[in-house]
């Protein structure tokens, strides 16, 4: 309990340095909302009113105060460009980019665990030399060019799906996941990649341990070695990795975003620096912070639970 405790306060208090960092960061650099609005041709009055009614014209720790009281209850403020609350914005691109994320999680844990394991089984044999090939070329390619390469393969040429023709959830269910399958598998494929070298390197380290040579000596099986032993101690390095990249996933999806004419998070981060519209940038940033480190806080519980000797570190 003392544990979980510590992580829970080190969970607050990074996101509370978070957005300390985040609002002064953002309110330091230069760019004026007032005149991206009003335009350079504006008078000085004109711009000093509309300073005043965003709030602009108050000292920045008094605006910071407000700002994280807003968020603490919930209230978000109004975005700068759109004149509407954060709180909508944000709400209307979430399912976008969770489903995104999701998506791409799934498609890593059910390729990456399997072909890791495989791998490990029949290592320095053709095949493994082939799928690390093939996983150190997925790796090279990046993202950016890989989303293109999509586009331009399976959507214009194949044509498997229209480039920029999403479709919203709520019209076709499955229409919309369809059309984020390709920008899932972009996020999914460099990453099955490192989470299939790191797995098949485990799962070796403990296929030569002593245990498992026991266990082999006593005619246990290699399926149930594998099942009953080897992945229970090469589990807890992999799970750590997987909550890394899961944070990734959702912190790194703003690029396919863009590139796939997504309306996620990822494009309305993008946008809203683009305007200087703090309240929005504010939110959105310490929104992906917050899931960083909540999977964090999750993997650490996880391994907690599968190995108790956390507990006494």
């Amino acid at each position: 309990m003392k544990y979980l405790s510590r992580r829970i306060v080190t969970l607050f208090l990074t996101l509370f340095l978070v957005s300390i960092l985040t609002f002064t960061a953002f309110n330091l650099i230069p760019g004026d909302p007032v005149i991206l609005i009003l335009g350079t041709e504006t008078t000085p009055q004109r711009a000093d009113m509309l300073r005043s009614q965003l709030g602009l014209d108050r000292p920045m720790p008094v605006r910071y105060v407000e700002w994280l009281m807003g968020l603490v209850q919930g209230n978000f403020g109004n975005s700068i460009k759109y004149s509407l609350p954060v709180k909508s914005l944000i709400e209307g691109r979430l399912p976008t980019t969770i489903s995104l994320a999701l998506l791409a999680i799934f498609l890593i844990v059910i390729i990456a665990i399997p072909v890791g394991i495989y791998c490990a089984r029949k290592r320095n044999m053709a095949i493994d030399k082939v799928l690390n090939s093939v996983s150190m070329l997925n790796l090279a390619v990046p993202n950016f060019f890989l989303g293109v390469l999509f586009i331009w393969v399976f959507g214009l040429q194949l044509k498997f799906f229209t480039p920029g023709n999403y479709v919203d959830y709520n019209e076709n269910f499955v229409g919309f996941i369809g059309y984020l399958l390709f920008p899932a598998l972009v996020i999914a494929l460099p990453n099955i990649a490192i989470l299939v070298k790191f797995l098949r390197t485990a799962v070796i380290n403990q296929l030569t341990a002593d245990y498992v040579r026991t266990a082999y000596s006593k005619g246990v099986s290699d399926n149930k070695v594998i099942s009953h032993h080897v992945l229970k101690n090469a589990l807890p390095p992999v799970i750590t990795l997987l909550g890394m990249i899961i944070a990734e996933i959702f912190s790194g999806s703003i690029i396919i975003e863009q590139v796939f004419s997504l309306p996620g998070i990822g494009r309305l981060l993008i946008s809203s620096i683009s305007f200087r519209d703090f309240p929005l940038i504010q939110t959105l940033v310490v929104y992906i912070a917050f899931i960083v480190v909540f999977v964090n806080f999750l993997v650490d519980v996880l391994l907690q639970a599968i190995d108790p000797r956390i507990r006494v570190r």
